[in-house]
Order: structure tokens, then sequence, then C-alpha cells
């Protein structure tokens, strides 16, 4: 037995971040052979000296071992590192975190994290225990409706069709492919999209842009034309409100593009640009080097400004009264997904959650952020994203990432050291309302990085080759899927759905991960799949707010149960050419079981790549 385990009830309770002024119970468990006489508990918040605290003896734990603990609280959010220190007679001895949540005796291990985040922080309602549908919106479904003032020089294609990928396709002018997917195709399809379970649309870019993927904004108050117009946003989301099914927009806000209203390069617009002329009301909003032809640029590409997040005035128009962020939600709207949330400023972010919350308080924010986001360094300081003050979630890349490679690859106790990382460093409110994706437009088609070879580093023509799976990996990749998935849909958080992998789609990286939904082509089996992942979601309210405790992990084998509002459900799944036997318990023994296996006698035997859920 390690002498501490953060991950454990009986070392620490509870194992999550905590609120202000919540108290923690810290306990560790020392051998009697080191003739501990004291030991106390040393802390720092993040960035400031530490503080040590005396631990009192907690009596015996059997002849060999003794307890000793504190609770210890903090009065103000941030983060909080800590490690213990033991008086003995050979000196002062260091507990550090060895991995894994583990506590040993240490000079070079890490100091272990807690997290503390606003007692008066809370998460919409509406997210948990449901399912979110990310559509890439030109290449879902086209309604077949005419539209206005579409321009010209815009390239119309084939439904189904390969997108563009060669320089050579496009006469010099890159994402210029269209398929002409819309708002009233998303809205003809809600009854498809609504038998999947999903209780949250997740849309990429609406606004008028030039290219297909919007991410160069060139005009925030205004709907793409080739989608449609403003009453068609407000159409969908009231339709899709009767539904059951709320909306959320991709609010792009670190940049614009340079052919735009605010910047207009080409003269495109009839607004006078901060490229035009520095007494444009623009101006301010960008920075340049060497006027007009050097300014800065988004990862340094010339067609996407920077923007001045901390410029009053851009703030205001973002985050003003009758700001962008206001406009839409007074449409219908439920929330914001944040590009790039991580390069955008704290000021800027406060902003922002003032604004949304102020027009509607279980309204959701959603921030792209890779990495672990209690930890995340950017702007030169440590971000505080989820201690209350900013975003209600993030994009779950540590659980994407952990997902996929347990199912490719196998490893029990790395999937459990990913994902419990992130239970005990996230908010408790926060890890209820995580976008669990395992594909998004970002990235390869998760059948693809499951049964397909590896993209990176390799470039368009390389993956234009190897875009198509064989016969026998694709069947091999929906096997896949479905191990994936059925974690995806069991972790806490909310799922998130990439539109058509639930029909079988595959693709490497952009923009061949961006193809059309293929109506015509779905794979039933997967499609049944999904529905019935689904059913599972709404019938097992463990799913809605339960916690996570991981039960086996040995080899390529895992278990591990949620428990809430009156419902426990666990999940085993073997991903081994062996049969494993599952010890969880004899209380599992009666439990329902949603797959063929069941517990007897508290074991669950699990043939090769088989896989269970129970529930009770």
């Amino acid at each position: 037995m390690s002498i501490f385990d953060s991950r454990k009830i009986e070392y620490k309770a509870p194992v999550s971040a905590i609120a202000t002024d919540e108290k923690v119970k810290l306990r560790i468990k020392v051998l009697r052979s080191l003739s501990c006489s004291g030991a106390r508990l040393a802390v720092f918040k993040d960035g400031e000296d530490t503080v040590y605290y005396d631990m009192f003896w907690a009596g015996m734990c059997g002849n060999d071992e003794e307890f000793w603990e504190l609770h210890f609280s903090a009065t103000t959010p941030g983060l909080y590192f800590y490690h213990f220190e033991l008086e003995t007679p050979w000196g002062r001895l260091f507990v550090k975190n060895i991995g894994n949540g583990k506590g040993e005796l240490s000079i070079d291990g890490a100091e272990f994290q807690q997290t503390v985040y606003d007692k008066a922080f809370k998460t919409p309602d509406f997210l948990k225990g449901g399912i979110i549908y990310q559509i890439f919106p030109d290449r879902f479904y086209n309604s077949g409706e005419k539209k206005e003032g579409v321009p010209e020089k815009r390239v119309m294609r084939q439904w189904g069709e390969e997108p563009l990928w060669d320089e050579s396709q496009m006469n010099g002018i890159w994402n210029n492919d269209y398929f002409g997917g819309d708002l009233k195709g998303i809205e003809e399809k809600l009854d498809y999209i609504k038998e999947l379970g999903v209780s949250c649309i997740y849309l990429n870019p609406i606004f008028e842009a030039n290219s297909n993927h919007r991410y160069d904004t060139a005009d925030y108050e205004r709907i793409d034309p080739l989608l449609g117009n403003e009453e068609d946003l407000k159409s969908l989301c009231q339709n899709a409100k009767e539904k059951g099914i709320a909306i959320v927009l991709d609010g792009v806000f670190s940049h614009t593009g340079c052919d735009s209203k605010y910047f207009n390069i080409y003269s495109n617009y009839d607004s006078v640009g901060a490229y035009n002329s520095k007494e444009s009301p623009y101006f301010e909003w960008y920075k340049f080097v060497e006027y007009p032809k050097k300014y800065q640029s988004w990862w340094g590409i010339e067609l996407l400004p920077e923007v001045i997040e901390e410029n009053e005035s851009y703030r205001e128009y973002i985050c003003g009264e009758n700001g962008i962020l206001r406009k839409w939600l007074r449409c219908g709207i439920s929330g914001w997904r944040l590009d790039v949330a991580d390069e955008l400023p704290d000021i800027f972010l406060d902003d922002l959650r003032k604004a949304v919350k102020a027009e509607n308080e279980n309204a959701v924010i959603i921030g792209e952020v890779w990495e672990d986001a209690t930890t995340k360094y950017a702007y030169g300081q440590r971000r505080r994203y989820l201690l209350g003050d900013q975003l209600d979630s993030v994009m779950n890349y540590p659980f994407a990432d952990a997902v996929l490679n347990f199912v490719r690859y196998g490893g029990a106790e790395g999937f459990f050291d990913a994902v419990m990382t992130v239970v005990e460093n996230y908010p408790p409110q926060v890890l209820n309302v995580l976008m669990n994706h395992i594909g998004t437009h970002d990235t390869e088609r998760a059948l693809t990085r499951l049964a397909g070879e590896n993209p990176d580093g390799r470039d368009r023509h390389w993956q234009h080759e190897h875009n198509e799976l064989s016969a026998e990996n694709y069947e091999k990749g929906v096997a896949m899927m479905k191990m994936a998935s059925l974690l995806q849909y069991t972790l806490p958080g909310v799922p998130s759905l990439y539109y058509g992998d639930e029909a079988g789609m595959q693709g490497m990286k952009d923009p061949f991960n961006r193809a059309c939904f293929p109506w015509d082509n779905i794979n039933a089996d997967l499609l049944r799949w999904y529905k019935r992942l689904g059913e599972i979601r709404r019938g097992c309210k463990a799913f809605k707010t339960g916690s996570f405790e991981p039960i086996f992990a040995v080899g390529n084998t895992i278990a591990y149960k949620r428990v809430g509002d009156g419902n426990q459900v666990l999940v085993a799944m073997n991903n081994s050419p062996e049969t494993v036997d599952v010890y969880v318990g004899a209380e599992w023994d009666n439990a329902y079981n949603l797959f063929d296996p069941v517990s007897k006698d508290g074991y669950i035997r699990l043939d090769p790549y088989c896989y269970t859920l129970l529930s009770k």
C-alpha cells in the first residue's frame, strides 16, 4: 500500500476539486518502523509561498501502520500544490507524487494538485446526461432551397464528391469548394438527429465568411448566405427546442478574415476596413507592424489577421449590451463554443462570461483547449478557465486520446491515469458538462484513427492515397468504433458525436475529414449501435452527474462504475485476444445486463474484444 493515494477516498475525500471554504480530508498511512514523531502538509497556492499545516495522529491501521490526517480548505480560488513531510529519527522525509496519484517517500517526486474553484460556480443543467452532435454545416444536408446573395466566385460541387485537396484543383484559392449544406437542411434532419438521443447540436461557424470552414469571419452580424439567413437560424432553434435539442454556435474571436468588413483587404465590402484607412473604426482592433502590408496574423496565416481582444472597442462589439454574443443568444441559441480559447486573454473571457450569463444564465460556454485546462499556461501565465468566472466546459482532448489509444493499443493503467487526472483536477460541475469527442473537424475521423495509418507528418497527397480503408480494416474499424464509443458514452461528461461517425464515415485530416454526409450509404449496423447508446444514456441516471470509480485494470482489460441519482452502472471491456475473468464483486450478480456477459459470483467472464454494461 502507498503512504498516500490522491485517487482513493480512504486517503483523500473528496477525490475532486473543491469549492472555496469546502474542506478536503487528507490522510497518510505511515509505517510504525519509521518512528514518525510528527507530520505536516506543505501547500502553496500557484505563484505564492509554501504554508505548513500540522497533521494529527489518527490511530493505528493494524499493527504495523498508523494514520496521520487533517482537513484543508482555501478561501480563494486557484491551483494549490502540496506534499507531506515526516519527522523521523533519520531526519525529515518527503512524501511526493510518484505518478498515478500515489504518494511515496521521494525527494524528486512531483507535487499533488488541488484545484479550488469559486463556490458560486454553476454550469448549465441542460447538457448534463445528454449527447452533443457536431455539424460542419456545408457538408451535412442541402435542403435545395434557393439562396440569395451568394458570391459568384464560390465553386459549387456535387454532393458526395471528394473535397478539393490539391492546390492545382483550387486555382490558388484554398477552401473555396462548397456542397451547399444549409440551416434548413439541418432543420429537415432534426428527427434523424433526435433518434440518436441528441440533446445539443454544435455548429461549426455559420457567420458570413469567404471559406467553406468559415473560421475567417467576414461579418459577425450576418449568417453566411449559402447557409441561409437569420430567420432560418431562429426557425432551426425553435424547432430544435421543441424536440428537446439546444443549438450552440462556434465563436471565432481571436482573428477575423482579411476579406471582411473589418479588415477589407480586397475592398469587397462597403465599409472602411482597417487595411483601407487608419481612420477606420476597426483600425485599433488589429496589430499592424508596417501599415498596411505587414500585420500579425493567426499562426502566420495572412488570411487571418489577429485582433487585439483587450481593445475596449472590440470587447464592446463582441461582449457589449447589444454585442454579437447577446444578439445571437436572443435569436434562440443556447451557448457558444470558443475557437482557440487559450488564445483569448483573461479580460476578454471575463467580459464574455458576464455578457453570456447576463443574457441567459443557463447558456453554456465551451472552450477549445487541447490540454488539461486546469494547468494550462498561455499569455505567459497560468490560466483560470475553470475556476468559476470564465468557461463552463472545454473540448476534452485528454479523454479522446485516452479512449482512442486504449482501443487501438491497449494499456489499462494508462487509460485510467488519463481519466483520473481529469476527474481529480476539474471541478465536478465542469466534469458533468465536458465535451467528450473522439473526433472533430480538426482531427482525422475516429474510424480512420483507430484502423488506418497515421497521417502525422504526411502531406495531402499521401493522405488522399490512404484515405479509404481496405474492406478488412474497415470492418475492424467499425468493431473498434463500438468499443471506443461505449467508453465515450459512459465516461463523466457529455459525448460529442461528429456528424457521420455514426454512419461509418472515414477520412484523414482536413479536408478529408469534412466530406459530405453519405445519406445514401449509411452503415446500418453502426447507426443502430449509436441509437442504442443514446437509449442507454437516457435510461441510466448515473450518467448525468454520477461519480466515476475504476474497479479493474489489468493488461488491456478495464472495468469502472458510475454511481449517482439512485442508479449504478458498471462498464467492463476486454481489449485483448485472451478470455479474462474480471472481478467486480458479488453485488453485481443480479444487475440488469445491457449486453450478454453478466456477473456470476462476483466475476464477469469476457471473451476476447468483448464488453458489457450492467445497471442496477
